[in-house]
């Protein structure tokens, strides 16, 4: 009988490292470290963390008495690095000097990428990354905008979204690349995707971009109210990117991102907690809808997934506005750690081969 693969997952966020053991699909070991305002304080950079953060994960190893000569793999959230197809990559040298430049974004999991990339070459073994955020796939038409010089940039939950659409297709008997859905993860940002024959031909700019506002996130503002706002001298660049990412939408109206915090206000009578999380409902149905046209009426089914889902109040807000266009499925939380598992142990067992990241970086040893 063929040994389990092992398999080290690491998902590194602004104030957590998540670290997990998979034996093949099975989860073995589970943990999330967290990262407290104190000790992160000291680091100018996400690149200062380096230590901080491999000690986190070596912490996890140590503890756990994980022997690192069994590992088979590790695999870490993708971070910011080029816009690529959705797949599955091995972590490589010009990946790792895309993140370093920091032209495509900062974020702790580029950090935890070369900490994984470090640790595979120590050990003789492979890094993957699984759908990496700035996946993009998406077709010509969507990149337009009314500004020749400015074009719309994928930037979403790519990892939870194409893991959901699976999982979705698979119970209802069909492949991802045979159907049509429309995939809405609802977590501190909000990504809505067409998801047309496996591709996500369109989607907002979850990070920092368009679509609904989120619980920590502005999006689609007024533009010329923005523009005047930018010029009024009464804010620094820093402070408007704050309002746009990280301080806007539901924090900004009612001082919390938790769905539960809201739940109990609006059951207390709290009118504004209800109109406002009503209003977020409504924008992201509209943002459902503009899918839907996007994939002209052929909706196989919508999948609403991410840690919102857990709330009975936005659930039924939404139902009542999209629930024509499809059947809805629910798939709560954030599935990122399993995502990764999985999409490791579809390359050991040949069901999907690797992406290159470069068209010369190397030739997949398993797919030639």
């Amino acid at each position: 009988m063929e040994r389990k693969k092992k398999i080290l997952i690491i998902n590194p966020g602004s104030t957590s490292t998540k670290i997990a053991l998979y034996e093949s699909d099975k989860l073995m070991i589970n943990e999330s470290v967290g990262h407290s305002a104190d000790e992160l304080k000291q680091f100018k950079n996400i690149w200062e963390q380096y230590e901080f953060r491999k000690k986190a994960i070596l912490g996890f190893i140590e503890k756990n008495g994980i022997a690192l000569a069994e590992l088979d793999a590790l695999a870490c959230r993708g971070g910011n690095c080029k816009p690529i197809p959705g797949g599955i990559y091995k972590i490589c040298e010009r990946m790792i000097e895309d993140k370093k430049s920091g032209i495509y974004g900062r974020h702790p999991a580029n950090v935890a990428c070369l900490v994984a990339y470090d640790l595979g070459e120590e050990l003789n073994i492979p890094v993957f990354t699984v759908d990496v955020p700035m996946t993009d796939e998406m077709s010509p038409l969507a990149r337009y905008c009314g500004i020749p010089s400015i074009s719309r940039k994928s930037s979403f939950h790519a990892l939870n979204q194409k893991a959901t659409a699976k999982k979705v297709a698979q119970g209802l008997g069909k492949k991802y690349e045979e159907i049509n859905m429309i995939v809405v993860h609802l977590g501190g940002g909000i990504s809505v995707g067409a998801h047309q024959k496996g591709k996500v031909v369109d989607v907002n700019n979850a990070l920092d971009g368009d679509g609904p506002f989120s619980p920590e996130r502005a999006g689609s503002v007024p533009t010329s109210d923005l523009v005047k706002m930018c010029f009024s001298g009464k804010y620094t660049e820093e402070e408007i990117l704050k309002k746009l990412t990280g301080g806007g939408g539901l924090i900004a109206h009612l001082g919390t991102t938790s769905g539960i915090e809201i739940e109990q206000r609006i059951a207390a009578g709290d009118t504004k907690a209800a109109e406002v999380y009503e209003a977020m409902a409504y924008q992201v149905a509209k943002e459902v809808g503009g899918c839907a046209a996007v994939l002209e009426g052929r909706v196989d089914a919508i999948a609403l997934t991410g840690s919102l889902v857990h709330s009975k109040t936005l659930m039924a807000n939404l139902r009542k506005r999209i629930s024509f266009i499809a059947p809805i499925h629910l798939v709560p939380g954030e599935n990122e750690m399993e995502a990764l598992g999985e999409g490791v142990m579809r390359y050991f067992n040949g069901e999907e081969g690797l992406a290159a990241y470069t068209p010369e970086e190397y030739r997949d040893e398993m797919f030639g």
